[in-house]
C-alpha cells in the first residue's frame, strides 16, 4: 500500500519554528502522518489537497496540565477558593466517580480540547481510585484520537491520606499501567507521574515517588508552591534539599514560590506550566510568567480545573499576556510602562514550549519537517479576525474557539469545516448528563434545576 498524502495548500503558515518562520500562501505536505515539506507550490501525485486559503495554518496547541476527570461537572465551582476547590472536589465529589464517568470525563474532555485546536494535552489525573478508573482514563483519551500524556495519580474521596504530610507512597498500580499499556513510548499516549509535592507527602514518600518515575523512566509533574489558607510551604525548596530536582520535572503554578526556588528550577533544567486564569481565579497568588521568563525559563500553559475555567487555550493565552503586561506596571506615572512580554510570547508557551514541557519538543509544537503532523486550520477570514495583519497576533488576540476550522493529529482529521469527526455528540451529551447527576447528586451539589429536569 502507498504512503498516505495529504496537501494542505495557500495557507498562512506560522510555523513556530525559527528556520521555517512565516510563509504566506504556503503549503505543507504531509505522508503517513509526518510533515515531509513546507514551502511554496509543492507538487505531489496521489495527494489529497485542501483549500486552506483565508486560512492560518498553525501547530496544535499544547495543554501542559488538564484535570480532565472533572469534565461532568463542569462549572460547579466558577468562582471558588483553591481552599472551597480542595474542600468540595477532592474532599467529595471526586469520591463519587465510578470508572465510567471517568471514561465519559476524558472522552469528552479530550473531544472539548481538540474542538479548540489542541492536539496535546497532559491529563493530571488525580481520579486513580481503582485500577479500573485509570483505565477508563486512558480508554477515554485514546477513543477521542488525541495526543496525550496521561499522567498517573492518586485517588481521590476515598477517605485516606493522600495530601497532609502523607505516608501512603504513590499508588504501584502505575507499573502494570506502565506495562499494559505503555511497553512502547512511541503511540498518542505517553505515560507521565502525577506527583505530590514533599510536604503534601512525607519526604521519605517523595524520594520513593521520584525514584519510582526514574525507574519507569518516564517524566514527574508536580503543583508546586500555591497559596492554600494563606499558608506557604516551600515545596521547591522541600525537593532541592532532599535531592530529587531534576529536567524531568514539571513545576505547576509556583505562585507563592520564592524567588530562590524559581531559581533552583532554572537551575536544575525544570520545567513550568503556568495556568493564568485559575490561579487568579481561585488566589493560588500571581502567576509567575515574566518572573519565569526572567530566569530563562520558557513556561508553559494549562488550562487546570475545568469545573471552574474554559477548556481552550484563548483564555489562557490572553489572560498570562495581560497579567504580565500589568505587572510593567510602575509606581508613579513619571516612570516609562516598559513591558516586555508580546503576543508572540505567549503563543509559543501554548505550542512549542508547551511541547517541550512534555517531554514532546522532537515529535510537535512546531511545523517542521519530520516532526507529527499535528495541524491546525484556523480561519482567519471570519467576522471576530477579519481582516488580518499579523497572524500571530490574530491567534492570540481576536481567534476563539468558532474559528478551529479543522484539526489534525499525526495527519489524521478530527476536525473539518468546524466539525468534529465521527463523534455522536447527542450520545455524549447524554453520558455526561447522567454522569453528572451521578456525581454531584453523590456529593450534594446537584443544584434543583438539574433535579427537576431528570424528574420529567
Amino acid at each position: 500500500m502507498g504512503a498516505q498524502r495529504l496537501l494542505i495548500r495557500n495557507g498562512f503558515v506560522v510555523s513556530m519554528d525559527p528556520d521555517v518562520g512565516d510563509i504566506p500562501n504556503g503549503d505543507l505536505l504531509v505522508e503517513d502522518g509526518t510533515i515531509v515539506e513546507i514551502g511554496r507550490g509543492l507538487a505531489a501525485s496521489e495527494a489529497e489537497e485542501i483549500d486552506a486559503a483565508g486560512m492560518i495554518v498553525m501547530p496544535g496547541f499544547v495543554d501542559t496540565h488538564r484535570h480532565t476527570w472533572q469534565t461532568p461537572v463542569r462549572g460547579v465551582l466558577p468562582c471558588c477558593t483553591l481552599d472551597e476547590y480542595f474542600a468540595a472536589m477532592l474532599g467529595n465529589v471526586g469520591g463519587h466517580y465510578r470508572p465510567e464517568d471517568v471514561l465519559i470525563a476524558n472522552h469528552a474532555g479530550a473531544l472539548e480540547a481538540l474542538n479548540g485546536g489542541v492536539t496535546t494535552l497532559l491529563d493530571w489525573s488525580h481520579i486513580s481510585n481503582t485500577p479500573e478508573h485509570s483505565d477508563a482514563a486512558i480508554q477515554g483519551l485514546q477513543d477521542a484520537g488525541i495526543r496525550a500524556v496521561y499522567a498517573h495519580g492518586i485517588p481521590t474521596g476515598t477517605g485516606e491520606n493522600w495530601w497532609g504530610f502523607s505516608e501512603l507512597e504513590h499508588p504501584a498500580d502505575i507499573r502494570r499501567i506502565k506495562e499494559t499499556y505503555f511497553s512502547s513510548d512511541d503511540g498518542l499516549l505517553t505515560l507521565a507521574l502525577a506527583a505530590r509535592a514533599p510536604g503534601n507527602s512525607n519526604f521519605e514518600v517523595a524520594k520513593h515517588d521520584w525514584g519510582l518515575a526514574r525507574e519507569l523512566d518516564i517524566r514527574i509533574t508536580v503543583h508546586v508552591g500555591m497559596r492554600l489558607a494563606s499558608v506557604h510551604v516551600n515545596h521547591v525548596k522541600n525537593m532541592h534539599d532532599l535531592g530529587i530536582m531534576g529536567p524531568d520535572t514539571t513545576y505547576i503554578h509556583c505562585t507563592d514560590s520564592t524567588d530562590e526556588e524559581l531559581d533552583l528550577i532554572a537551575e536544575t533544567g525544570g520545567t513550568a506550566s503556568v495556568a493564568p486564569y485559575v490561579e487568579m481565579l481561585m488566589g493560588h497568588g500571581p502567576p509567575p510568567t515574566g518572573k519565569l521568563v526572567e530566569r530563562g525559563v520558557r513556561p508553559s500553559l494549562s488550562v487546570d480545573v475545568v469545573s471552574s475555567v474554559p477548556g481552550e487555550m484563548f483564555t489562557q493565552m490572553r489572560t498570562a499576556l495581560v497579567h504580565t503586561r500589568i505587572g510593567a506596571f510602575t509606581d508613579t506615572p513619571d516612570e516609562p510602562f516598559a513591558p516586555t512580554l508580546t503576543h508572540r510570547d505567549v503563543l509559543e508557551f501554548a505550542t512549542i514550549d508547551g511541547a517541550r514541557t512534555c517531554g514532546l519538543g522532537d515529535r510537535v509544537g512546531s511545523l517542521k519537517p519530520g516532526k507529527q503532523a499535528d495541524i491546525v486550520l484556523l480561519n482567519a477570514n471570519a467576522i471576530n479576525t477579519a481582516p488580518m495583519v499579523d497572524p500571530a497576533a490574530t491567534i492570540v488576540v481576536f481567534a476563539d474557539t468558532s474559528n478551529v476550522d479543522s484539526v489534525f493529529v499525526a495527519g489524521r482529521a478530527l476536525k473539518r469545516n468546524g466539525k468534529l469527526l465521527d463523534v455522536d455528540l447527542a450520545s455524549i451529551f447524554r453520558r455526561l448528563d447522567a454522569s453528572r447527576d451521578h456525581i454531584l447528586s453523590g456529593g450534594g451539589l446537584l443544584p434543583e434545576w438539574a433535579e427537576q429536569t431528570a424528574a420529567v
